[in-house]
């Protein structure tokens, strides 16, 4: 006897059909970040290959992760300017840095001052039109590489309101912008020499006076060629 099918049961049959995972390129030197573990639970295909630029690929996003400590030594040794420049090939990009709600973002004792960081973060946004996105850990950054992938049209903008430095603090800004020179030593340049112009024609060894060991990182930056 065939089987049949009983038209009058009152089962409904719910066929689902599964759809195909989305992938996500990854550069193969993130294998060992936990991001990727938690992209496999939300159902993501992964890709890992070989990436000239950025760490993932997203539909046509292209993403630059780095933890809060990777920012900043990369920032120290220019290896992260590099890689902001060529991420600005492509058409939709992120930077995203992970891990404040592990690491202060303003190090102390780091051989970089607060406002460097600052104005880092500044030039990747104004200058280099990439926007910025700081997770809590690794968890929170694949829940947003997730709504990104869900999202792929939405529109991601930046707003910074940048407050208006007076003479004194546009001063002191610059040259806490020098490794090593914090608040403390720009204001103690200023008290004694005045004018930026008398602080960079100064002596080196009127420098060494007032700013210590500090005053060679500054002096060496000072006399360099472009």
């Amino acid at each position: 006897m065939k089987a049949f099918h009983n038209i009058f049961s009152t089962k409904k049959e719910i066929i689902k059909k599964e759809l195909p995972k989305q992938r996500i390129i990854i550069d193969y030197r993130e294998k060992q970040s936990l991001v990727i573990s938690e992209l496999v639970k939300l159902g993501f295909e992964i890709e890992l290959r070989e990436l000239k630029v950025a760490d993932y690929i997203v539909k046509d996003v292209a993403i630059e992760r780095k933890t809060v400590s990777d920012f900043i030594s990369s920032m120290i040794n220019k290896r992260l300017l590099n890689q902001i420049e060529e991420l600005k090939q492509y058409k939709n990009k992120l930077l995203i840095i992970e891990g404040i709600d592990e690491q202060e973002i303003y190090p102390e004792n780091k051989g970089v001052s607060q406002n460097s960081i600052r104005g880092f973060l500044l030039s990747i946004l104004l200058k280099h039109k990439i926007p910025i996105l700081f997770t809590q850990n690794y968890k929170d950054t694949a829940q947003f590489i997730h709504r990104i992938a869900m999202k792929k049209n939405q529109e991601m903008s930046i707003r910074a309101n940048k407050k208006s430095l007076n003479k004194k603090e546009q001063m002191q800004f610059i040259l806490e912008g020098f490794p090593g020179i914090g608040p403390k030593a720009a204001k103690k340049l200023l008290e004694k020499l005045s004018t930026l112009q008398n602080i960079f024609l100064a002596p080196q060894d009127k420098l060494k006076k007032i700013l210590g060991k500090k005053a060679e990182i500054m002096i060496k930056i000072i006399n360099d060629k472009y």
